[in-house]
C-alpha cells in the first residue's frame, strides 16, 4: 500500500457569484486570469503537479460542468496536466462530485480533492501538508486539511482539533458552521481551531465505503450514472437521468460530520479561497493609505479603496472603504463591509432577467473567443479570434447574414460550395441561409470583425451540420 498512487481531483464547479461582475456563470472565477495572468484553475493544476515527493502523478481528474468542458480542457493543456474530465450535467455539490471521481479511480488510489479556485502560493508547503496526511489516509482515514486562522473570519467554517495521532495528524473533535463575529473571536481565542479549507485526502475505497454508510442514495445515483457514462476523448459524461436524480449535498454534511474516522492536518502557509472582492484585494500590495489598484486605477485622497480596472482609467476621489470593479459591460461599486453580499446582487439581476448576471460580453469558445462590441436594431458587431488550426462548425442561419473582415492572420472560408482564402484587410459576405465555416489555417491567431444583420441575431439561430468539438446541432450561445 505504500506505493499507492496519489491522484489529484480538481473540483471545478462553482459559479463564484461573490466576484461578480468579473466572475459569471458562463466564465466563473476559477477560469479568470487573476494572478500573474494565470487562472486559479491553472495555478491549482500546476501546484498539484509538483507533489512528486509524495508520489503524485502528472495526471489529474477534473470534475466540471458540461458548460465549461472546453475551458477546463484548455487550462489542463496549458498546465501540461493530463487526465479525464468528468462532466456533471447538473450541479449537485461536492459529495456527488467526489463520488464520481472515486468511482473513476482504482480502489487503492489516494485521491487528493482540491477546489479549483483557491490560492496557495507556497507549493512546497502545500506538498509537505499533503505528505503529512498520507499515513492517516493509507490507514483508512478521510483526511481533511485545516488552515491555521490569522483572524476571526465569519466567511469560513471551522474544525476543532482533537487528540494528536502518532502519524502527525489530529482527530476531529467537531465541525463548526460559519460563525458570527463574536463566536469567531471566541473560537480564535480557544486556540485549537482551524479554517475548513475544503481539501481532502482519502483512498477511493475509503470514500466509497463512507458514502455507502452515510449517503447510500448519493452513491447509488452516482454508480448508476457512471455505469451508463459515455466517453468522448478525455470527456466522461455520467448518465443525465441517473445523476439528475441524485440529491445535492456537500461532503461535510453528507459524510464527514457523521463519519468516525476523520483526521485533520493543519496548514500554516498562506491560503485564500479568493471568495470575495476583499480577498482579491488582499492579494495586491497596499499603498500607505491602504489603497490597492489592479489595472488602470488612480486613487486620490482615498483610503482603503480597491480598484479593479484592466480596460480603462477609473479614478476615485475622497473615497473610503470602497470596492470599484470595472468590466466592459458592468460596474460594481460597493462598501468593503458588503463584499460578502455581492451574490445577492447577482440573484436580483437574474430576477430582472439581465444577461449580465450570467454572461460576459467576451465569450470563450473551444476554437477561441468572440466579443460583442456593439449592437443595435437589426445589427451586431463582434470581434472574433480563432486559434491556429481551429475551426468553427459548418453552419447556417435562418435570420441573419454576416460580413467578415480579416484584421490579422489568414482565414479559410467555406461559403456554400466555395472555399475562399482571405488575408489581412480582405473581406467576404455570407448571405442568409448559406452554409458556411471559418477556419484558421495559419500558425498565428486569426482576428476578425464580424458584422451581423437581420431580423433576429440570437445565438440560437444556428443549424450546425459538422463540428470538430462534438457539439449538438443546436446549442445556444455556441458558435
Amino acid at each position: 500500500m505504500t506505493n499507492a498512487k496519489i491522484i489529484p481531483v480538481i473540483l471545478c464547479g462553482g459559479s463564484g457569484t461573490r466576484l461578480w461582475p468579473l466572475s459569471r456563470k458562463s466564465f466563473p472565477k476559477q477560469f479568470v486570469p487573476l494572478i500573474d495572468n494565470k487562472s486559479l484553475l491553472q495555478l491549482t493544476l500546476e501546484r498539484v503537479a509538483q507533489i512528486n515527493g509524495v508520489g503524485c502523478s502528472s495526471e489529474a481528474i477534473c470534475v466540471a460542468s458540461e458548460e465549461h468542458r472546453f475551458l477546463v480542457a484548455e487550462v489542463m493543456q496549458v498546465a501540461k496536466v493530463k487526465g479525464p474530465i468528468i462532466l456533471e450535467p447538473i450541479a449537485r455539490n461536492t459529495a456527488p462530485a467526489m463520488a464520481l471521481a472515486a468511482l473513476q479511480a482504482a480502489p487503492q488510489d489516494l485521491l487528493l480533492f482540491c477546489p479549483a479556485d483557491h490560492h496557495i502560493p507556497d507549493a512546497q508547503a502545500f506538498a509537505s501538508m499533503v505528505q503529512q496526511g498520507c499515513a492517516a489516509a493509507r490507514a483508512g482515514a478521510i483526511v481533511t486539511f485545516g488552515v491555521v486562522p490569522s483572524f476571526p473570519s465569519t466567511a469560513y467554517g471551522y474544525i476543532e482539533q482533537g487528540a494528536t495521532s502518532s502519524d502527525g495528524s489530529f482527530g476531529v473533535a467537531r465541525f463548526i458552521e460559519k460563525p458570527n463575529a463574536d463566536k469567531a473571536q471566541a473560537l480564535i481565542l480557544q486556540g485549537n481551531v482551524l479554517w475548513n479549507a475544503g481539501i481532502f485526502l482519502a483512498q477511493a475505497s475509503t470514500l466509497l465505503e463512507a458514502l455507502q454508510a452515510h449517503a447510500a442514495d448519493i452513491l447509488q445515483s452516482c454508480q448508476q450514472a457512471m455505469a451508463q457514462a459515455s466517453k468522448d476523448h478525455q470527456f466522461i459524461r455520467p448518465a443525465v437521468t441517473s445523476f439528475a436524480a441524485c440529491r445535492s449535498d456537500s461532503i461535510d454534511y453528507a459524510v464527514l460530520e457523521r463519519h468516525k474516522n476523520v483526521a485533520v492536518v493543519p496548514f500554516s502557509g498562506a491560503w485564500s479561497d479568493v471568495g470575495s472582492w476583499n480577498a482579491v484585494a488582499d492579494l495586491i500590495p497596499a499603498d500607505e493609505h491602504g489603497n490597492r489598484v489592479d489595472g488602470h486605477g488612480l486613487t486620490i485622497q482615498s483610503q482603503r479603496t480597491f480598484i479593479h480596472s484592466p480596460h480603462r482609467v477609473v479614478v476615485t476621489l475622497g473615497t473610503q472603504d470602497l470596492l470599484v470593479i470595472d468590466t466592459p459591460d458592468a460596474l460594481l461599486v460597493a462598501n468593503t463591509n458588503y463584499a460578502e453580499q455581492v451574490k445577492t446582487v447577482v440573484a436580483q439581476l437574474h430576477m430582472k432577467e439581465k444577461p449580465e448576471a450570467s454572461l460576459h460580453r467576451k465569450v470563450a469558445r473551444p476554437w477561441g473567443w468572440y466579443d460583442s462590441i456593439d449592437r443595435g436594431d437589426r445589427f451586431q458587431v463582434k470581434r472574433i479570434t480563432v486559434r491556429p488550426g481551429a475551426k468553427l462548425s459548418l453552419q447556417m442561419h435562418h435570420h441573419r447574414a454576416e460580413h467578415w473582415i480579416v484584421v490579422k492572420g489568414t482565414a479559410l472560408v467555406t461559403r456554400g460550395e466555395e472555399e475562399i482564402l482571405l488575408a489581412e484587410n480582405q473581406s467576404t459576405y455570407i448571405p442568409l441561409g448559406v452554409k458556411h465555416r471559418l477556419e484558421n489555417p495559419g500558425k498565428t491567431d486569426l482576428e476578425m470583425i464580424e458584422v451581423q444583420s437581420g431580423s433576429y441575431l440570437g445565438e440560437d439561430d444556428i443549424v450546425r451540420f459538422e463540428d470538430t468539438y462534438g457539439r449538438v446541432a443546436l446549442e445556444p450561445t455556441n458558435i
